[in-house]
């Protein structure tokens, strides 16, 4: 089995990758992140500490690991180096990060075209962050985008007065104000005098590891529903959080990937617009974003919140060839008084269990429930899957007969040391 494993996102996002990762990352030499860029968030609590990072990869807090943003991540300056600040003022060197020299920069014109085209969208609207991450994968497709070797060499200059010339050419057409070259310049060459020392070739880094036997653990930003290619389009991002994004986003090939962990929470979340079919826009959902602390790390929007989908949990098995689950929040969902489990779809009058990710079919899609029972009282001490109380491994089991994969992992508090390892 390769030592190069994998953590994604099973559902909409917010799932708390980032507890999974830092717990797995104690057994390895590599954290890489390989896709999206500060719309993204995790959060990780350390001695007390909560930590809400939005581009550095979640292993960064252990020492040992060297943290890699990879290719595929689109990076804005400022937000980066203000969360490498953060760190430092708590204690931590940071001397453990590498970034891609293939990684693209998110410059002000791309959030400002962020923020331009959702205003013109109207009653469409994606739901976007604002972070100029769709703008910028726009430039890195369209080939006019600034690379991170590009940003932190002798072509910036050159560059980047290019692209403030083209995007003043569409501003005016939209009658937007222009874009300042000097200001831009001066202030982000800085940046790029900054973070110089931490780019480099990060492929042929982890090709080397992988010779060496050395565990690589590639974590995802959002989730397999937000995939570009799978998830519900047009409400998803702009890049690839599923299995092909780790090898479009590290370099690293297919045959060389081992587990594959799906992350998910004992109920679901979604923030931004788009379909959802478990989705409880009543007391119930209220009480769970309350009880789950449903406010998005990255946003700071509440999140819609309703039951977990099998339905869409075996989508995403089926997307990226999941070995294990790790199932987040089961403390919350087991302080109310009855739990749903989303078993299937009633579309047009026939019960299916088949997901697609096809609005017309989700927005008409009904979810069939199973019901159990909660109460499960307070199981932040449980150490081990048979000291749980009984209604919650009948949820648990009853997830892993619906999906035929193994739950690995189970979240039974806030903490990182919350954690049951099966």
């Amino acid at each position: 089995m390769s030592n190069v494993n994998v953590v994604l996102g099973a559902f909409y996002g917010d799932e708390g990758k980032g507890k999974i990762i830092d717990y797995l990352s104690k057994d390895a030499k590599y954290a890489v992140r390989f896709s999206g860029g500060n719309n993204a968030g995790h959060s990780i609590e350390v001695d007390g500490k909560k930590f809400a990072f939005h581009l550095l990869p979640s292993g960064i807090l252990n020492k040992n690991i060297k943290a890699i943003l990879g290719n595929g991540v689109v990076i804005d300056p400022k937000v980066l180096l203000s969360e490498i600040n953060e760190l430092k003022e708590n204690g931590y060197e940071v001397k453990n990060l590498y970034i891609s020299d293939k990684a693209h920069v998110i410059l002000p014109y791309h959030i400002v075209f962020d923020g331009l085209l959702e205003e013109v969208r109207g009653n469409r609207k994606i739901g976007t962050t604002k972070r100029g991450i769709g703008p910028a994968y726009c430039d890195k497709y369209e080939r006019c985008g600034i690379r991170m070797e590009d940003f932190v060499g002798n072509n910036f200059r050159e560059l980047l007065k290019i692209n403030v010339e083209n995007k003043n050419v569409i501003l005016k057409a939209y009658k937007q104000p222009k874009l300042k070259f000097m200001e831009i310049y001066k202030e982000y060459k800085e940046y790029a005098k900054a973070l110089k020392k931490y780019v480099c070739d990060t492929t042929t880094m982890l090709h080397k590891a992988i010779k060496n036997n050395e565990n690589i653990l590639c974590e995802g930003a959002q989730a397999t529903l937000l995939d570009i290619d799978f998830g519900s389009y047009p409400y998803v991002t702009s890049s690839s959080p599923t299995i092909g994004g780790v090898s479009t986003g590290t370099g690293i090939g297919a045959r060389y990937i081992g587990e594959v962990y799906g992350v998910i929470k004992a109920y679901s979340s979604r923030v931004g617009e788009g379909p959802y079919v478990t989705e409880q826009a009543n007391e119930i959902g209220d009480k769970i974003r309350e009880l789950g602390h449903e406010y998005g790390t990255t946003t700071k929007r509440p999140r819609r919140c309703g039951w977990l989908d099998i339905v869409a949990l075996n989508y995403a098995v089926m997307i990226n060839g999941l070995t294990g689950i790790a199932l987040n929040h089961l403390d919350t969902i087991g302080k109310l008084d009855k739990i749903k489990l989303c078993v299937a779809y009633k579309y047009k009058g026939k019960i299916t269990t088949d997901f697609k990710a096809n609005l017309e079919f989700l927005n008409n899609s009904e979810a069939v429930y199973e019901e159990f029972d909660g109460n499960f009282g307070d199981i932040s001490n449980c150490k081990t899957f048979e000291e749980l109380p009984e209604n919650a491994k009948k949820y648990v089991n009853r997830i892993e007969e619906l999906t035929g994969i193994k739950v690995k992992f189970i979240g039974v508090g806030a903490g990182r040391e919350d954690i049951i390892v099966r």
